[in-house]
């Protein structure tokens, strides 16, 4: 991926096209997730935030925060989701995820168990975040493509942010 092929795409899906392809040749599996965090730590910023913030789009089209954390149970994986929605400039996404990690350390343990998915339905926690909830999905639904929507704009925005090294504009 160059600057020039991000430059040169004309399409959201196009564009979407060529940074899954880019993420999907340089990143392994998300699990481990210690191994994920050391490849995408290696990514040009764009990249990294777009890997880090994947799994979240994700929980919030098919579950909700608190689920998201115990499907992705990993302090550091939560901070690069945050730091990751900042970077492509998603603030008010980025505090509303930064709320809900608080809530869901209080029941860290509980999120960490084999069983955590039966205990969540019902659980404090659940309850917690519906507000937070509800916003992050009024906020994903305005947005044409969910948080893919801040990869595109961002990818357009700052390609050189999106490589490795200098490369010619």
């Amino acid at each position: 991926m160059t600057i020039a092929d991000t430059k040169a795409t004309t399409s959201d899906d196009a564009l979407y096209d060529l940074i899954a392809g880019e993420l999907e040749a340089r990143l392994p599996h998300r699990k481990p997730i210690e191994a994920f965090l050391t490849a995408i730590r290696s990514l040009p910023p764009g990249l990294r935030a777009m890997a880090a913030t994947y799994e979240l789009d994700v929980s919030i089209t098919l579950d909700d925060l608190g689920w998201h954390f115990g499907n992705w149970h990993h302090v550091g994986l939560a901070a690069e989701t945050i730091q990751g929605l900042r970077e492509l400039g998603a603030d008010r996404m980025a505090q509303l995820v930064t709320d809900a990690f608080h809530a869901a350390q209080r029941f860290w343990s509980e999120l960490g168990s084999p069983n955590w998915s039966r205990w969540y339905h019902g659980s404090p926690l659940e309850e917690s975040v519906k507000s937070l909830n509800r916003e992050a999905w009024e906020i994903w639904d305005k947005l044409p493509q969910g948080l893919y929507s801040y990869w595109l704009s961002y990818a357009r925005r700052y390609p050189e942010r999106m490589v490795n090294g200098l490369q010619p504009a």
